[in-house]
């Protein structure tokens, strides 16, 4: 990720006067021990199954990555001239670890690996985000996850 000083000051300036929301409650969740836990991957790579629909710039919708995805299958259509996608091409794992949670299902790390997976299009403004968040927050529910990893891009 770039840093904020390597960016023109047109994007400095841009982003530093993004809204940031306040909440007026923070939640605070106990999910048990890793071993216990079920576990999903959220990403905002712009990651989806080649067939699917590229994501565009401005986005806030989601795509599933089932689990037992074919890493072959998977493309990322984030946009921008800030991100390398180098280690992406070469590895999967180095922006969406599905290999990993597997592994760490098997050998006990972890409880389970949810059914599926997600990913955003980063650089979306986040209000507009919230619909398909708060949707998203239902199948999570659904299949019983209780962990996430977070993957910014």
């Amino acid at each position: 990720m770039v840093a904020l000083s390597n960016l023109t000051e047109h994007y400095q300036k841009l982003l530093g006067n993004l809204e940031c929301p306040s909440f007026e409650s923070e939640p605070w969740v106990n999910p048990g021990p890793l071993k216990d836990r079920r576990v999903t991957i959220i990403s905002s790579g712009g990651i989806h199954h080649r067939d699917e629909v590229p994501f565009k710039g401005g986005d806030f919708g989601y795509r599933t990555i089932p689990a037992n995805a074919d890493a072959r299958d998977i493309v990322m259509s984030h946009v921008s001239v800030n991100f390398d996608r180098t280690a992406f091409q070469q590895d999967l794992d180095a922006i969406f670890p599905l290999s990993h949670l597997a592994d760490m299902a098997a050998d006990g790390t972890i409880g389970s690996v949810a059914t599926d997976h997600y990913s955003f299009m980063g650089a979306t403004d986040p209000a507009l985000m919230e619909d398909d968040a708060r949707e998203l927050a239902g199948r999570l529910q659904a299949d019983n996850v209780d962990t996430a990893v977070l993957i910014p891009v």
